[in-house]
């Protein structure tokens, strides 16, 4: 028997399970995946819990119950891997692998910015990617009443580049709906240039911090943060107030990835960007927030990244050429409040424009424009992520490249 091994049982790792499983003869592979976690977080839905939108229940389910018949679940935090002898050491034994799938996925890592883990940590300065940052916020907002509310990024890449911008336009819609809006002053920091990574995007979005009366400071570098004070600093001296902090710290790859010398400076792995197969070693391949490649990390992309990366095992096993096809598709939703969002439609090279989606001129989406669909389309999601993405089904008419029909290019 021939083994396949796949670390980590989030999004990724699920997904390239229900794939692997129905592709490889199971009298000649033996597939088992590696997860120190019981629980299965939708991760989307971090945004929602801290404005009593989704429950707890909502956004967590026992992860094994995602797991496809014939595959070998191991519940165990991995200790290492040593990719010169095909060996995965984990706290309680050790596996050997023909074949390995990385997907580890990235954290946040406040300890990386001095006074930001601190003894304010989930006080008044908070996250929304954990499940615990996010609960913690939702009781913070739940009795705040006025004050600054600052919503930062540290760096980038982080996990869906969208999220602190959504937090800022659902923030400002809650406390529209709690009659305090006036008494709450709430302002964007950002590292980038521009309110999002794509300058076209960038310009919209830009309009709707400021017709809903959203701040924003560009370029902040930050240095520290003085919990003492409530402030944030930056290495040119800027300094922002806040009453509440809720920031998007360094997002890092696993601890593992740098323990094994696999990762980069962030622990994120290098892997080419078309194939997905890793840059040091040719039976590995790597998928979702593990990668370093610059596409986003969402959902969405792990999706569009899998159904390639499964053609390319396929390829790979039998000495075939791999394929070079995936294009850095994303394809994400961005709640700006009011019961309306956006939509995005982008790949590496290819920045996000208006036009229509799915269908190329009938939609029913819109691109780059506010709609109640839009943001039906966000709420519909979750059903999606438990039902379909993770189970590795093709979502319809969404192709893993990107399309050009429907869209305005040249405009």
């Amino acid at each position: 028997m021939k083994n396949l091994v796949i670390l980590g049982a989030g999004t990724a790792g699920t997904m390239m399970a229900n794939h692997m499983v129905s592709k490889l003869p199971k009298k000649e592979w033996k597939i088992s995946i590696i997860d120190q976690y019981k629980t299965h977080y939708y991760q989307p839905g971090f945004l929602f819990l801290p404005f009593d939108t989704y429950t707890e229940d909502q956004v967590k389910k026992v992860g094994k119950k995602f797991i496809p018949k014939g595959v070998a679940y191991h519940q165990q935090k991995i200790e290492k891997i040593d990719a010169e002898n095909n060996l995965v050491v984990l706290e309680n034994e050790v596996l050997t692998y023909d074949l390995l799938i990385i997907a580890t996925g990235s954290k946040i890592a406040p300890q990386e910015v001095d006074g930001m883990h601190s003894k304010e940590w989930h006080k008044s300065i908070f996250d929304f990617y954990t499940y615990e940052g996010a609960l913690a916020l939702r009781n913070k907002l739940r009795t705040f009443k006025e004050g600054k509310l600052v919503v930062h990024i540290t760096e980038m890449p982080i996990k869906c580049p969208v999220a602190p911008l959504e937090f800022a336009f659902l923030a400002d819609d809650y406390f529209q709906k709690k009659g305090i809006r006036d008494k709450v002053d709430i302002t964007y920091v950002t590292p980038l240039s521009g309110a999002f990574t794509k300058e076209f995007t960038s310009k919209t979005l830009g309009y709707l911090l400021e017709d809903k009366n959203i701040k924003i400071v560009t370029d902040f570098a930050i240095e520290k943060v003085d919990f003492e004070n409530n402030k944030i600093i930056d290495y040119a001296d800027t300094e922002v107030d806040y009453d509440l902090l809720v920031t998007v710290p360094t997002n890092m790859g696993d601890e593992v990835i740098e323990k094994s010398g696999l990762g980069d400076d962030l622990n994120f792995v290098p892997t080419h960007p078309n194939t997905l197969q890793s840059l040091a070693y040719e039976n590995i391949f790597v998928i979702g927030d593990a990668t370093n490649v610059p596409a986003s990390k969402a959902g969405s992309v792990a999706h569009f990244q899998a159904e390639t990366l499964t053609d390319n095992i396929l390829l790979y096993l039998k000495n075939k050429p791999l394929k070079e096809e995936f294009d850095g598709h994303a394809n994400c939703f961005i709640e700006t409040g009011k019961n309306k969002a956006l939509l995005i439609d982008f790949n590496y090279e290819q920045e996000p424009v208006t036009g229509t989606f799915p269908i190329a001129g009938i939609g029913p989406l819109k691109l780059l424009k506010e709609s109640v669909f839009n943001h039906w389309g966000k709420l519909a999601f979750r059903w999606i992520y438990w039902n379909v993405l993770l189970k590795g089904i093709p979502i319809p008419f969404v192709s893993r490249n990107m399309k050009t029909a429907g869209k305005n290019i040249n405009n």
